[in-house]
């Protein structure tokens, strides 16, 4: 008799629902959790006379220097390991070259030093991406109408520098240039940085949930009719996913990354699965604020949700999670 005739030809025997009767029993047969220690904090940071409301984003504001280090210390205090930060950039700092990239001073720089400084044990996970930096909005350097994938490259291995300096654990670069594991690896190791882990976002895709944060960066405006189809993933395809991520191991990627992460979880499976290498899932901005206003509109109850969907992640094989609701999860818990 086989395992399928006899899990449906033994009723009454076989009660699945037996292993359910009790929250205790539930707890103990379950299979995949999520506690602080798989989350990564994400939030936007600002300068401090910056509104910090995003609209879309309830419960998630833009936050100055010294609230960031004071909720960092309140993160580190739950159990979170890590937070990755994204810096609204004021207009008038905005150029084509995306020059603030390249400034010591700049409000990136100063939060890195300000959360090492204060959180030293907190895990600092840092963007390379030009587009809080660019006055037209993209991820890269123009030439033309198209982005410039090796201009691009090369300031890129210029500002890397300027985000361990300052104290950066681990780089993350979210721009999809061609190429770009291999350069920073090469800049970080010939720095003597060898030991700064990468964490590439491998499968990002063209995506329409970005949408709160590019307005809580100030790139929305600025990205005007643009879209990031040129250099961005296709929704439509899981194996140039998975070339990318191989790719990028080869190119020195110590960790790998699929953003958005819940219409993608075919994709995060399968990538687990292949390469069995650390790889996350970040619940994006427009993910993480459809839950909040299904909330707010009373449709939904939030933090039973939330739930549901990090552990939606763990079960595809995430090892770790980036989300901007990090610190409300470790909050409930």
């Amino acid at each position: 008799m086989t395992l399928a005739n006899f899990t449906t030809t033994q009723f009454p025997i076989i009660r699945p629902r037996r292993l359910r009767r009790h929250a205790w029993l539930r707890d103990m047969v379950q299979e995949h959790y999520v506690g602080p220690k798989d989350l990564v904090w994400t939030v936007i940071i600002r300068e401090d006379h910056v509104d910090p409301t995003i609209p879309g984003m309830p419960g998630s504001p833009r936050l100055s220097i010294r609230e960031l280090v004071e909720r960092a210390q309140e993160a580190e205090d739950l159990g979170i390991p890590a937070i990755a930060f994204f810096p609204h950039v004021e207009q008038h700092l905005k150029d084509e070259s995306a020059s603030e990239a390249l400034n010591p001073g700049s409000l990136t720089i100063r939060a890195i030093e300000a959360l090492k400084k204060h959180c030293p044990n907190l895990g600092v996970i840092s963007d390379v991406a030009l587009d809080p930096f660019t006055s037209h909005g993209f991820d890269g350097l123009m030439k033309g109408d198209q982005v410039d994938n090796d201009s691009t490259l090369e300031l890129l291995a210029k500002s890397v520098l300027l985000h361990v300096q300052a104290g950066a654990d681990v780089i993350a670069p979210s721009e999809m240039m061609d190429g770009r594991i291999k350069v920073l690896r090469e800049t970080l190791d010939g720095a003597g940085y060898q030991d700064v882990s990468l964490l590439s976002y491998s499968a990002k895709y063209a995506s329409a949930f970005y949408g709160p944060y590019r307005g809580g960066i100030g790139s929305l405006g600025n990205l005007g009719k643009g879209d990031k189809k040129t250099f961005y993933v296709n929704p439509a395809n899981k194996a140039e996913a998975l070339r990318e991520v191989s790719q990028d191991l080869l190119e020195g990627a110590d960790m790998v990354m699929v953003k958005p992460g819940l219409p993608y979880l075919d994709v995060i499976s399968a990538i687990k699965e292949t390469f069995h290498v650390p790889t996350f899932a970040f619940h994006v901005s427009g993910e993480y604020g459809c839950l909040k206003l299904m909330h707010e509109a009373g449709f939904m109850d939030f933090a039973r949700a939330f739930h549901e969907v990090l552990i939606s992640f763990k079960r595809a094989g995430c090892d770790g999670i980036l989300t901007y609701g990090a610190l409300e999860y470790a909050r409930l818990l």
